[in-house]
């Protein structure tokens, strides 16, 4: 599995984080940036991953902001990319089994690394359940 993740300047220490520990993982991981605390704009990397994700580059993305808030919505205006919120085991869960996200996004001020490192080990190794929910992933990108 390759995954791509990036990060504004206000979840570039847990992306940090995460990249260390899906290469613990022995997953390959495409870091998109940023890799300081200078200000940036989150749409310009959440863009990234998503087009990563969408290009069939990487087969999953992760990315990381205060919230995770603005990063999904931006990553969501991509065709084939289905981004989540991950807050808790049951986003984490759902977000895959019914809805077959293929981006993961992280809120550094309300996740602690700990958590979301679970949280993302949870969302990567649960699949996706098919049957009934196909129908309705397939009317997304229409």
């Amino acid at each position: 599995m390759k995954v791509a993740i990036a990060a504004d300047h206000a979840g570039v220490v847990l992306k940090d984080s995460l990249k260390l520990y899906l290469e613990s993982e022995n997953i390959k991981v495409a870091d998109l940036g940023t890799n300081g605390a200078d200000s940036v704009d989150y749409p310009d990397y959440a863009r990234k991953v998503a087009h990563a994700v969408a290009s069939g580059e990487v087969d999953r993305g992760v990315l990381v902001c205060g919230s995770a808030i603005g990063m999904a919505i931006t990553a969501n205006r991509n065709k084939g990319v289905r981004a989540a919120v991950i807050r808790d085991a049951y986003d984490a869960q759902m977000s895959r089994e019914h809805n077959d996200a293929n981006v993961a996004c992280f809120g550094a001020r309300v996740t602690p690394a700990e958590q979301a490192k679970e949280l993302l080990k949870q969302w990567l190794t649960t699949p996706f359940e098919g049957g009934r929910h196909q129908k309705r992933i397939d009317k997304i990108d229409i």
